[in-house]
C-alpha cells in the first residue's frame, strides 16, 4: 500500500528524536511510494572536516525518472530529492530564522535554475535544467499552495534579503551552489562543503522525494510543492541528527 503524506509545514513539527533511525540516520522500509526511483529506504547526513556529505537510498534508481518536458517555465515540474533541516538557513546565507532550510538535488527540463554552472558539458551554462543539480532552498507555508503545504519563500518586489554569493536570480529563496550529485547503484549523495561544520553538527534533517510546480503565470507563489512521494521519517518530525 503507497503512503503519500502531506507535507506539512515543519514549523510545527518537533525536532526531538522520534521515528526509525540508524546511526544518526534515518532508515525505512521499502514500498511506502508509488514510484520505485522515489521510495526512501534510507537518508543520512554525515561530517568529515568541514564537508558534510547528503546521502539518500531509494528503493529503485534514483535519478533515473524525469518529469516530462512542456517547453514552458509556468507549470513546469520539477522532481527532488530534499533533505529539510533544523539548520538556520543563515548557515547558508540567507536572513536568520527566514524559513526552513532544505538541502534539495532537483530536475528540471523546461529551465535553466544554475547560471554560474556547466553541469552537462555543453559548453552552455543556460541548458542545464535537464541535468540533475543542487540547491539550497527556504520553505515556508502557504495555504494558496494547498492546505498544509509549503512553498520555496518568495522575495517581494522591492525587496533585498541576504542571499547568498550564488544565488541564481529568481525571486525566491534559493541558492545553486554548483555541488553536484553523485548517483551510484541506490544511492544518490552529495558532498557539501562548511565554512562552520560546527553550526551543521547535531542539526536535525529528514529525507522527503517530491514533486514542485512553477505558478503557471509566472507569478508568486513561485514554486509550491504539489505532490509528495516519500517521507523517509512518515510524518517529517526530522528524527535524524547529523554525525
Amino acid at each position: 500500500m503507497s503512503r503519500k503524506p502531506r507535507l506539512r509545514h515543519l514549523l510545527a513539527v518537533p525536532l526531538a528524536l522520534a521515528g526509525p533511525a540508524f546511526a544518526h540516520g534515518i532508515e525505512t522500509e521499502a514500498g511506502t511510494a508509488g514510484i520505485a526511483d522515489f521510495d526512501i529506504v534510507a537518508a543520512a547526513i554525515a561530517t568529515e572536516g568541514n564537508i558534510a556529505t547528503f546521502t539518500m537510498d531509494v528503493a529503485g534508481t534514483p535519478g533515473a525518472t524525469a518529469p516530462e518536458a512542456t517547453g514552458d517555465l509556468g507549470g513546469a515540474t520539477v522532481y527532488s530529492y530534499v533533505w529539510p533541516t533544523s539548520l538556520d538557513p543563515a548557515a547558508a546565507g540567507f536572513a536568520p530564522e527566514a524559513g526552513i532550510l532544505a538541502f534539495a538535488v532537483t530536475l528540471h527540463p523546461d529551465f535553466d535554475d544554475t547560471p554560474l554552472f556547466d553541469e552537462n558539458g555543453s559548453n552552455d551554462a543556460g541548458d542545464d535544467g535537464g541535468s540533475w543539480h543542487s540547491h539550497w532552498v527556504v520553505l515556508g507555508p502557504d495555504a494558496t499552495c494547498g492546505e498544509g503545504a509549503l512553498k520555496v519563500i518568495d522575495i517581494p518586489e522591492g525587496e533585498t534579503p541576504p542571499l547568498p554569493a550564488t544565488w541564481p536570480g529568481l525571486p525566491i529563496l534559493i541558492d545553486s551552489p554548483g555541488w553536484s550529485p553523485v548517483f551510484r547503484d541506490r544511492t544518490v549523495s552529495v558532498r557539501v562543503p562548511f565554512a562552520d561544520i560546527g553550526a551543521v553538527k547535531g542539526a536535525s534533517f529528514d529525507g522527503v522525494t517530491a514533486a514542485l510546480r512553477v505558478d503557471a503565470n509566472i507569478h508568486a507563489p513561485l514554486l509550491c510543492v504539489t505532490d509528495v512521494f516519500d517521507v523517509a521519517s512518515g510524518d517529517l518530525s526530522l528524527p535524524g541528527k547529523v554525525d
